[in-house]
């Protein structure tokens, strides 16, 4: 896409100003994780792929990883206020070059990542109007109701955003809580903290167990992308970044244990095999009333809801930042004049998740019913994870150059110790990733999504940085200012 060819510095377009505080930012944060749908999917699956008991201290072990990682981030997020934060922070520590390559790779690891739920959305939504109401809905169609939703969402204000949101994931905690009670209730083999003990988690599976833990926590980064639009802009993404990564971690890593004392250390995995997502709904049909069952149903569906409007805002943010800078065409830094909210990128994010759902929809079609989950799905957020993580690697070293230009007073934990050990198991992470993606994406054998996916992600970047030098060529007043969109 072409830059803009106009070099004059205007004022610049702005996002929404002082609307978020620190609770509505958490709740953002968690839901783009989707609480009940890495419960009831993502722990499952974790289980019955990899084997491995220790799940519930997978969480635990990255939790640990992600606040050391916070801890560098969100000091830069107190100085550096951008909408496209990894670009930015990129862009301030390695280089305006390698900056821009970071956007391209976020562009397509956020945009995989959303509309790869839309996948499982439609799934859910189909079968749970099917089975709940007689009612045969193609999952394509669902996904568009969906995508409606969301399109509506996204060029309004961000707090309306942040109050649903809100709500929804309050509800799905008391869903996985209640859950987790009873689980802990049954515990069949008796309570067993088997699955916290290192030995059940560092083993052969350890890679593919980390692989797929790590997309639970896909999000929670998102924080310092709403770093103009906060109450407090040098303290509520950092407050609120930690304090999700925190809940994160705790929530996800007792619900997984304690799906494992529901079940048995010796079944859990065998179960999660056999009944995959339904799982837990089928241990709450014996336990609770019905009625309780359908809600949960409901709220497993309005949970990937809740996750595609996070993911969606994050996207627009990014195209409003990259736009607003000149990197990309300058009419997506265009906001909503009522909302503030960024009305093009949002609008842009929109399009392109309309044109691949009817591209899969086309080819989806006779096919299996499971078909939107096992490729849009599964292909779409593994990729986007994949990206993710890299991304998160390459920031940790960014965080360390920006400080040692820019020290602002931090002392050596913050601005280099915590980065560099951050950067160092994340890049480890990302190899983990590497070498498992596979599996990840449920291929059997070696097949050539195993690295074409990954090269979807991977070449946008290298683009990227010729792009940049292109830029700084043709364009050098706009390559100047590559990184301080929200400082201009």
């Amino acid at each position: 896409m072409a830059a803009s060819t106009d070099p004059r510095i205007t004022e610049a377009p702005s996002l929404g100003k002082r609307t978020l505080g620190v609770p509505a930012l958490v709740f953002m944060i968690i839901a783009a994780s989707a609480p009940l749908t890495v419960v009831a999917g993502g722990v499952t699956s974790n289980y019955a792929v990899t084997g491995v008991l220790g799940i519930p201290l997978s969480f635990i072990v990255l939790g640990i990883v992600l606040l050391v990682f916070a801890v560098g981030y969100t000091a830069m997020s107190q100085h550096v206020h951008n909408a496209g934060a990894f670009y930015a922070y990129v862009a301030r520590g390695l280089g305006k070059a390698a900056g821009i390559g970071a956007a391209w790779v976020a562009l397509i690891s956020y945009n995989a990542m959303q509309i790869g739920i839309y996948g499982l959305f439609g799934f859910a939504m189909s079968s749970f109007l099917a089975g709940t109401f007689g009612l045969s809905l193609p999952w394509w169609g669902c996904a568009l109701i969906g995508w409606a939703v969301v399109g509506v969402l996204g060029v309004n204000k961000v707090d309306l955003s942040a109050k649903l949101l809100g709500i929804v994931v309050a509800c799905e905690f008391l869903v996985v809580i209640v859950y987790d009670v009873l689980a802990i209730k049954v515990a069949p083999e008796g309570i067993s903290t088997q699955t916290l003990e290192p030995g059940s988690l560092f083993t052969a599976g350890i890679g593919a167990a980390l692989s797929f833990s790590i997309a639970a926590f896909m999000g929670f980064e998102s924080g310092a992308i709403y770093g103009e639009e906060v109450k407090d802009p040098k303290n509520t993404p950092r407050r609120a970044t930690l304090i999700a990564v925190g809940i994160i971690a705790v929530f996800y890593a007792i619900s997984a244990w304690a799906m494992a004392v529901g079940e048995g250390d010796s079944a859990v995995v065998g179960r999660s095999a056999e009944m995959g997502p339904d799982l837990m709904f089928v241990f709450l049909a014996e336990h609770t009333p019905g009625w309780f069952v359908d809600l949960g149903n409901v709220l497993f569906i309005t949970s990937l809801l809740a996750a595609l409007i996070a993911f969606h805002n994050v996207v627009a943010r990014y195209l409003f930042s990259l736009g607003r800078e000149g990197v990309l065409p300058r009419v997506l830094a265009r906001t909503n004049p009522r909302t503030h909210a960024p009305m093009a990128g949002s609008l842009a994010q929109s399009v392109l998740a309309l044109v691949v759902l009817v591209v899969f929809a086309f080819i989806g079609n006779g096919q299996d019913e499971m078909f939107p989950v096992l490729t849009l799905f599964t292909w779409l957020t593994n990729t986007g994870a994949f990206g993710l993580v890299m991304l998160m690697a390459l920031t940790s070293f960014a965080v360390i150059g920006y400080f040692r230009t820019e020290p602002h007073g931090l002392g050596p934990w913050a601005a280099q110790v915590a980065p560099l050990l951050a950067g160092v198991s994340l890049t480890v992470l990302f190899g983990a990733i590497v070498v498992n993606f596979d599996v990840l994406i449920g291929l059997e054998e070696a097949s050539v999504l195993g690295w074409l996916l990954p090269a979807v992600v991977i070449v946008p970047g290298i683009l990227g940085v010729l792009w940049a030098f292109r830029l700084r060529r043709s364009q050098p007043a706009v390559y100047a200012r590559v990184g301080r969109g929200g400082d201009l």
